[in-house]
């Protein structure tokens, strides 16, 4: 008796919910933990409206505060809520390392703070906290476009960090030129292949043509 051949039309059983722009619903979950606490740091510029040195202490000593548990977590040490909360915002390539992300957002936004005036310090945090924030859920769920020239990223990504960083500059300072000067910058920073420390160059590098573009 012959044996039966399979059907070649055969399809493999689907193990894994998979988001457009084949992100796993998983990976999406783990995204939107990040991006939330990415979205937490836009409070900032208002909170050092009320209270400048307070903001930036509270800032640094966050920072250091997170070091300190992470370290901790990698040396076996449950820290309740905090160990569960970085794991479930770590990527797979933070896996068993340092999760550096909460660091360079703490600097990053610090370092804003620190060296320019109030209105452009505060454009260059909401940069940060938006621009990179939109470009990274946009782009890991609708991304289809990725170019070349942007090294991985997604055409949609910096589309949503351009539009969200216009949006956000130009109510902070009701001036269209300056507004798209900053969502340039942004999605150009954005695009460049930093990692984490992409963390760090937005808010300096925003805050810096703002700056320099005459916002005082």
């Amino acid at each position: 008796m012959k044996a039966i051949p399979a059907l070649k039309n055969d399809v493999p059983m689907v193990r894994h919910f998979v988001i457009p722009g084949t992100l796993e619903l998983g990976e999406l979950k783990t995204e939107v933990i990040r991006k939330s606490i990415h979205f937490l740091i836009a409070l900032s510029p208002s909170m050092a409206a009320i209270n400048w040195s307070f903001t930036v202490l509270l800032l640094m000593m966050g920072t250091l505060l997170y070091t300190y548990m992470e370290m901790a977590r990698l040396s076996g040490i449950h820290i309740p809520y905090i160990s569960s909360l970085t794991n479930m915002a770590s990527r797979s390539r933070d896996r068993g390392h340092f999760v550096l992300g909460p660091v360079t957002l703490g600097i990053g936004s610090s370092l804003a703070l620190l060296l320019y005036p109030s209105p452009a310090a505060s454009i260059g945090i909401y940069a940060l906290a938006f621009g990179d924030g939109f470009a990274s859920l946009v782009g890991k769920v609708f991304g289809r476009i990725r170019p070349a020239f942007l090294l991985g990223k997604s055409i949609e990504g910096s589309m949503a960090c351009f539009i969200a960083v216009f949006f956000i500059s130009y109510q902070v300072s009701y001036n269209y030129p300056l507004a798209l000067l900053a969502a340039v910058s942004a999605t150009v920073v954005e695009a460049l292949p930093l990692d984490d420390y992409d963390n760090l160059a937005i808010p300096l590098v925003v805050g810096l043509v703002v700056q320099l573009a005459g916002l005082q």
